[in-house]
């Protein structure tokens, strides 16, 4: 019989085939080539372990395990499978084969759920496609549909909404991919930890009691393009200068605001970007995070004002968006003790959490009780082709999940 950390590496290292970038990390982007393959891989593992298999309106993946009463609320498991560029292979994929790893020992078990049990895998959740993190399950919630699926496009000026219907999907249909509330008893999630923290304290998990709030602003600020000789200093409407004054202040504004408040900016676009032009256009990215929404708000407002200052003595008009917005969300406390339990019962070394990343579970948290297992990342590096969890950890996730799944389906 194969065991749960055989299974999970089989399944972790054939995933990892599904990257546009063999041998510098893992590049899957929602609906691309690689999604297809990958999409494909799971639904055969959902179908072999006797899953009914069906993909919403989005793409997200569903492989359900019906219950001895199939009208009762569902519990699901799982996460993302989706990457972003040159990442690793475990981010998000470890949650979902930690969910087939459940499915599979259930089997093996003869074990008999009275609740129904689902196993996702969500599509984009990264946010690198269309720069919204967590848009597949701000979709099944209802926090966003159709007309922002429209709204969102990638790097070429394509739509999610296009990008979806050219992968066999419909967001006119997004409305389909709603869960009713009460049709679900609780989502449950396994990720890597994405930090130093359990390493570096030898634990086998940790329990996350609270996920910090997160915000992404996209500023785009217009000048005047012009001969970079010709062009006096006096006369210049230089985008790029202006980008350079307000994004040297933001770390000072995330470290006034206390509370482990973090500012980034990860992206920037220059226009026309020519060595001998002056930019007419810059669009740049931040991204805010703090467990204190009072601070997360502050930081937000005083980058929107530092914009504004900044933009209008130098004679350049500016545009702020924030196409993301989730505040500080605490996980369910019956689910956290649940999952403390059984790690405490398995003799595994384990801690309460805050989460600094976002994860799918804090958006499904605003329609059910939800918990997150973390499992240590080596050196605490993610996104990263070097990302790395040993397996035999992520399979002591999986024991901490498969006895909370075990309670909650009541098998």
């Amino acid at each position: 019989m194969e065991t749960s950390t055989s299974r999970i590496q089989r399944h972790l290292e054939q995933l990892a085939e599904y990257t546009a970038t063999p041998g510098q990390g893992t590049t899957r982007m929602s609906y691309s080539e690689q999604d297809k393959q990958a999409r494909a891989y799971l639904k055969q593992e959902m179908a072999a372990l006797g899953l009914q298999v069906r993909e919403d309106a989005i793409g997200n993946i569903y492989g359900r395990l019906e219950g001895l009463q199939a009208d009762l609320p569902v519990v699901i498991v799982g996460s993302h499978f989706d990457s972003v560029p040159h990442g690793g292979a475990f981010d998000g994929p470890a949650g979902i084969v930690t969910g087939l790893d459940v499915v599979a020992r259930i089997s093996e078990q003869n074990l008999t759920p009275k609740y129904p049990l689902e196993v996702i895998a969500l599509v984009e959740e990264e946010g690198t496609s269309f720069g919204r993190g967590l848009m597949a399950s701000s979709v099944i919630t209802g926090l966003i549909g159709t007309k922002e699926l429209y709204q969102l496009k990638d790097r070429q000026g394509v739509s999610a909404a296009q990008r979806m219907a050219e992968a066999g999907f419909n967001a006119d249909h997004a409305s389909q991919a709603v869960l009713d509330p009460k049709k679900v008893k609780a989502f449950l999630e396994l990720h890597i930890e994405q930090g130093p923290v359990l390493e570096q304290a030898s634990e086998d998990v940790g329990i996350v009691e609270t996920i910090v709030g997160i915000s992404q602003l996209e500023i785009k600020l217009t000048g005047k393009a012009g001969h970079a000789g010709t062009t006096p200093m006096n006369m210049r409407a230089d985008a790029l200068v202006c980008a350079s004054q307000i994004i040297s202040h933001i770390p000072e504004l995330a470290k006034a605001a206390g509370d482990n408040t973090v500012a980034t900016v990860g992206r920037l676009s220059v226009l026309p970007n020519g060595a001998n032009v002056i930019p007419s256009e810059v669009t740049f990215s931040v991204d805010i995070r703090s467990k204190n929404d009072v601070a997360l708000r502050k930081v937000i407002e005083q980058i929107i004002e530092l914009t504004e200052q900044v933009s209008n003595s130098l004679a350049i008009s500016s545009d702020i968006v924030q196409p993301l917005y989730v505040q500080p969300t605490e996980l369910n406390s019956d689910i956290h003790q649940l999952m403390q339990q059984h790690a405490s019962d398995q003799n595994l070394r384990f801690r309460s959490m805050v989460s600094g990343a976002g994860h799918d579970t804090m958006i499904f948290a605003g329609i059910t009780q939800t918990g997150l297992i973390f499992v240590p990342s080596r050196n605490g590096l993610s996104h990263h082709p070097d990302e790395w969890t040993d397996y035999a950890q992520i399979a002591r996730g999986a024991d901490v999940m498969f006895a909370t799944v075990k309670s909650l389906i009541e098998c």
